[in-house]
């Protein structure tokens, strides 16, 4: 037997002492409603029977309204199924004088707003963020994902829920969660850290944003790198910093350049393992004159560790706070880059004698992260489909990124191939080419995702090309892609 959802009643004042009688009141409610949009056509209304029941009146006043509705085409009538807003509305139901002068006209200035949201708006459309499918960026193959595994574990989950899962948990996460990702984090990236220090998080945008209100005050100067992280330059502009680029060359952040543009800043954004979108790792030398001069100018260095474990040619490059002793990095990481970017699942591992602050800030924002998602990636990891599924996707894109170097040298000669060493994605200089804005314009118009490097920059590029994503891209479809993209090429 089907089971069809009641409809939602919607919120309609009615006054029991007003002249105007009850009906042709819910008469003028719903016809306002559907008039303003705010009941849409196709939507399932309630029966009048439960209607009657909500607003506490009798059932007669109710039949009628709707007889009229009905008769007046705002309503129609599906036989078995109930009564709904009708589907053959036009797009555009004037709206009479009557309700037209009771709206309130704002006068220019008048509508006064935080400045800050400005410094994340997009002036420019960003079409190569339009669609998924060749050259995307942060899509990984998500259909070699393990879903039949994942659902299995979600539905065992769900099945076995408990009261204490129901109920708000703590701003840190589930323990049992965070005891995984640090025994993870310890073997596989040597983070030095224990449970106690992980936080779960949506993401690692929301542990940039969170890290950004603990750490920083407005107006004080960030290191970033340039080119770098649209979305880090975002959450720290949010956060009121001062954005100060410093150049990243084939052995990352250049320390010395950053200390004569600013010696005395707050915090430092870096990617050491593999830059983005460059992908150059940061050398040795860098990361302790980094470590060390955080630790005379009292500097917080944020590490965003994005997608550290895909690395080709070598062993996957310890972590920069596994080299700090004086507890100055905050280490950011994300499952939503190996798993599936829907699962908005990350982590920040925090030095101890901040754990509280950052604690304070999360339960201020959205209290705890939701517990479901937590213990199902727990027995992900647990039982071993976590270590099969990275064996396998580093396997995928390698051959994925092996591909798209070989097609671009014999298609694109012309290009220099960067960055390929690790992660999904790679970076192709148009050198002593500019236009690459125009390129990823032109592209996306063909259903190539490719993103200009000049977005990434803060100021005046210093090269130009296009950063590609390959994780999303089958073996298949690579080289026919490289050859449309060689057409955009051509055209711009």
């Amino acid at each position: 037997m089907r089971t069809i959802a009641p409809g939602i009643v919607p919120a309609i004042s009615i006054d029991r002492a007003a002249a105007k009688p009850l009906y042709r009141q819910l008469y003028d409610g719903y016809r306002d409603a559907i008039v303003e949009r705010r009941l849409r056509g196709g939507q399932r209304l309630p029966s009048t029977r439960t209607l009657a029941a909500e607003l506490r009146i009798s059932r007669i006043p109710v039949l009628n309204a709707f007889e009229q509705l009905l008769a007046e085409g705002y309503f129609e009538s599906r036989r078995g199924s109930g009564t709904f807003v009708a589907g053959t509305l036009p797009d555009d139901i004037p709206v009479t004088k009557r309700r037209a002068g009771r709206q309130t006209v704002h006068r220019p200035g008048a509508r006064v707003v935080a400045r800050r949201p400005a410094a994340v708006l997009r002036c420019t459309p960003e079409p190569w963020f339009g669609g998924f499918g060749p050259f995307r960026l942060s899509e990984p193959a998500v259909d070699h994902f393990p879903l039949a595994v994942w659902s299995r574990l979600v539905a065992r989950r769900s099945r076995n829920i408990t009261r204490g899962a129901m109920i708000y948990g703590t701003a840190m996460g589930s323990l049992p969660f965070r005891q995984a990702i640090a025994a993870y984090l310890r073997t596989a990236r040597a983070v030095r850290c224990e449970a106690e220090q992980i936080m779960v998080v949506s993401g690692s945008q929301q542990a940039l944003e969170i890290a950004a209100r603990v750490l920083l005050d407005p107006g004080q100067p960030v290191w970033v790198e340039e080119p770098g992280y649209r979305g880090a330059h975002d959450a720290l502009a949010m956060a009121g910093a001062r954005l100060v680029p410093v150049p990243v060359d084939g052995c990352g952040l250049d320390v010395a350049a950053g200390i004569e543009r600013c010696p005395r800043a707050r915090a430092a954004y870096v990617t050491p393992s593999h830059q983005y979108p460059l992908g150059v790792t940061m050398s040795l030398t860098r990361r302790l004159q980094l470590l060390e001069w955080a630790q005379a100018t009292g500097a917080w260095l944020i590490e965003d560790d994005y997608d550290s474990e895909y690395r080709y040619e070598s062993q996957p490059i310890a972590a920069l706070q596994g080299l700090d002793r004086d507890a100055r990095v905050i280490y950011i990481g994300t499952f939503s880059k190996v798993l599936f970017p829907a699962l908005r699942v990350g982590y920040l591992v925090i030095p101890p004698d901040l754990v509280g602050r950052f604690s304070a800030v999360r339960e201020a924002m959205d209290i705890c992260p939701p517990a479901l998602s937590q213990a199902v990636l727990a027995d992900f990891i647990a039982e071993g489909h976590f270590a099969r599924h990275l064996r396998r996707t580093r396997a995928l894109y390698a051959e994925r990124r092996s591909a798209l170097v070989e097609a671009l040298r014999r298609e694109l000669p012309l290009l220099e191939v960067v960055g390929s060493e690790a992660g999904f994605h790679l970076t192709a200089i148009l050198a002593g080419r500019p236009g690459d804005w125009a390129i990823s314009e032109r592209a996306a118009r063909d259903g190539l995702w490719a993103m200009p490097l000049s977005a990434c920059y803060l100021g005046l590029p210093s090269q130009e090309g296009l950063v590609l994503g390959y994780g999303g891209t089958s073996v298949a479809q690579i080289p026919g892609a490289v050859r449309r993209l060689g057409r955009a090429l051509d055209a711009a």
